[in-house]
């Protein structure tokens, strides 16, 4: 099994940026103390304030799909809905 690396790319709307932070800030802490995690970090560009990413290590991809099923991130997408424009995922490999 080989680390996986996680991209998740999300673009707010307009007038939604101060609520879903805060609900994906409440996601660290819980994820970060999930088996299999070697990192979990938020970012905010500094251009465009709407737009978060967070980059996150797993130990291997079977770690990972077991946190995507968590009630966290269900609860998350439940109290997010129609406050997020775009949400885009890229599983990754390191190769250098």
């Amino acid at each position: 099994m080989s680390q996986l690396t996680i991209v998740a790319r999300i673009l707010v709307k307009e007038g939604e940026r101060d609520f879903v932070k805060a609900e994906l800030l409440k996601l660290i802490p819980i994820t970060r103390a999930e088996k299999g995690c070697i990192n979990y970090d938020l970012h905010q560009d500094n251009q465009n304030p709407n737009l978060f990413l967070f980059h996150e290590n797993w130990e291997n991809r079977e770690l990972w799909q077991e946190h995507m099923e968590n009630e966290h991130l269900a609860e998350y997408l439940k109290v997010t809905d129609g406050a997020v424009e775009e949400f885009i995922l890229n599983e990754m490999t390191v190769i250098g």
